[in-house]
């Protein structure tokens, strides 16, 4: 690699920085801004640190259009061209609201009219 010229060794380095967010499963969603994940951990996750600012609090993962996660971060450290952020929360999202009461396992499903 130290052969090539220092403005293509740049090139190519973009095209691949590129290319990684172009096929980047996992977004994440501050506010009305998107951050595509390069790399996803169970711990936490890293970003581009050119694109992504230093994110801290609330955030949504996404993979694809599921909501997967709403997460308490902080960032963690600078690892070369990644910024990497560390979970302190990450709550499992659902489609249905939380029940008050523990619900019986052998209760019917459904009435059925007389």
């Amino acid at each position: 690699m130290d052969a090539l010229p220092k403005d293509l060794l740049e090139g190519l380095h973009q095209a691949q920085k590129a290319k990684a967010k172009k096929q980047a499963r996992f977004r994440v969603a501050v506010g009305e801004a998107y951050y595509p994940v390069l790399e996803f951990k169970e711990g936490g996750f890293a970003l581009d640190k050119e694109d992504a600012p230093h994110l801290r609090g609330l955030v949504d993962l996404y993979a694809g259009p599921n909501h997967l996660y709403q997460c308490l971060i902080v960032a963690s450290e600078e690892d070369g061209p990644l910024m990497r952020y560390e979970f302190k929360r990450a709550t499992a999202t659902t489609d249905t609201a939380p029940l008050d009461y523990a619900r019986d396992p052998d209760a019917p499903i459904a009435l059925l009219p007389r």
